[in-house]
């Protein structure tokens, strides 16, 4: 015979798939929900846990239970291949600048013409030639931060750098602190690879250090994931106390320091990175997919020597190493200027759209550094992301709600807006729908 509850969780998710409760609607109170079906507190608060599980509400602390849209595609703000090829992109960024493709061309005619050709045609070593560490190492270097070639791996994009920390330093079940808000790729490694994020609460200017250190002092935290210059989606820079405490909190409690530089050249003249604190612990990951290409899939590790081998083992495991190729390319382009040149016009490009972000939503609150490809919506009280996702999305236009990017059981109601995968003209478009879309959830 089945339960009580069970049979109220299948009513309202039948009247939710069905259309009858909408999306965004407030439920009862589990109070209420208790005595409108003669149940115990206790089992309402068991009828939306499963309401919740099966991804047809979501509970947020103070506010109440609201039936999601479930309309979304699965997988949005998360897999790429969702996207239609009529739809304006506003979730994933792939900034390219007019001309890369004819640069790619002679870039590539460069290499078929000089040196050993047959070279890449053979297995290379699995943290990348010495000669090639040697140039990203030097591009790489900064104040108080001089990486030697023998501490770098070179990987397949920045994604590939952090899937061979996970996997060479990293076991099933180990505790990772990360910010209530954070890269998404990362998410996914830690499910994949069964590893328990704890979420530290974001400040205005950062994570909430004391609440780190607290966790650090209730659980065996292994590992802090950081990324401390240009946040995604957040876009803070970290100053140098706030460095400086994490490299003390990492060393009290014995920590290995994962830090994704990813979107770090944005930032003009950046601060020291947390390796330049913590060197002996900080594993250090960037890639070349942003500031120069997504599809150019090469990326740069620096880690503390004795970490090497089990990076190495990874890149093995996962690959064998990064085509030389591609290798080749990149490194050519950073001996002759062509990767600081993108670097520079990317950054002014990015300081473009936002002043055009910040020009059309000049009376929307929005959290965004004034170099960054994204900015962050957060939206008004009562408004549902998934509604003006879903609505966006009738328009050809696609955007990520913070789902993808949370880490606490509280997903605030919010939009991560992403500039540098669209024209200019499309770009102002879609931000004007968006802007009216929102104003009409507000008032609606």
């Amino acid at each position: 015979m089945k339960a009580r509850y069970k049979s109220i969780v299948d009513v309202l998710a039948e009247r939710i798939r069905n259309g009858d409760i909408l999306p965004g609607t407030r439920l009862p109170t589990h109070r209420t929900l208790s005595t409108q079906e003669h149940i115990s507190l206790a089992t309402a608060t068991r009828v939306y846990r499963e309401l919740e599980a099966m991804g047809l509400v979501s509970g947020e602390t103070g506010r109440g239970t609201f039936v999601r849209e479930i309309s979304l595609p699965k997988g949005h703000g998360i897999d790429q291949d969702t996207v239609a090829s009529d739809v304006l992109d506003l979730n994933f960024n792939y900034p390219s600048l007019p001309g890369q493709g004819e640069l790619l061309r002679d870039a590539l005619r460069q290499v078929a013409v000089s040196g050993d050709i047959e070279s890449h045609l053979r297995y290379q070593s699995h943290a990348g030639r010495m000669f090639e560490r040697e140039i990203i190492a030097g591009h790489l270097k900064g104040p108080q931060f001089q990486p030697a070639a023998e501490n770098v791996v070179i990987v397949n994009g920045a994604q590939h750098g952090l899937t061979i920390t996970v996997m060479g330093l990293l076991r099933p079940g180990d505790v990772v602190a990360v910010d209530a808000l954070t890269y998404p790729g990362f998410k996914a490694l830690a499910e994949l690879y069964h590893l328990e994020l704890l979420s530290i609460p974001v400040l205005t200017d950062g994570p909430d250090l004391s609440v780190l250190e607290a966790l650090c002092r209730k659980r065996h935290v292994r590992a802090l994931y950081a990324m401390p210059t240009m946040h995604n989606p957040l876009g803070w820079v970290l100053k140098h106390s706030q460095r400086k405490k994490m490299a003390e909190i990492a060393r009290t409690y014995d920590l290995l320091i994962i830090e994704d530089v990813a979107y770090g050249y944005l930032v003009r003249r950046p601060p020291p990175p947390l390796a330049a604190y913590a060197p002996e612990r900080t594993v250090y990951v960037t890639g070349f997919s942003k500031n120069v290409a997504t599809g150019l899939r090469v990326g740069a590790v620096v880690c503390p020597l004795s970490y090497r081998p089990a990076l190495e083992r990874a890149v093995r495991a996962t690959t064998w190493n990064t085509p030389s190729i591609m290798t080749t390319l990149v490194c050519n382009w950073i001996q002759d200027g062509t990767v600081s040149r993108f670097e520079s016009l990317k950054r002014r490009d990015a300081r473009q759209r936002q002043a055009i972000l910040r020009r059309l939503f000049v009376d929307i609150p929005c959290i965004a550094h004034p170099n960054a490809y994204f900015a962050w919506l957060p939206l008004p009280d009562e408004a549902r992301a998934d509604r003006v996702a879903r609505a966006l999305i009738n328009c050809n236009i696609s955007i990520s709600t913070a789902e993808p990017f949370s880490t606490s059981r509280f997903v605030p109601q919010a939009l991560r807006i992403a500039l540098g995968s669209v024209s200019i003209e499309n770009l102002q478009k879609a931000l004007l729908k968006i802007r009216e879309t929102v104003e009409y959830e507000r008032y609606r």
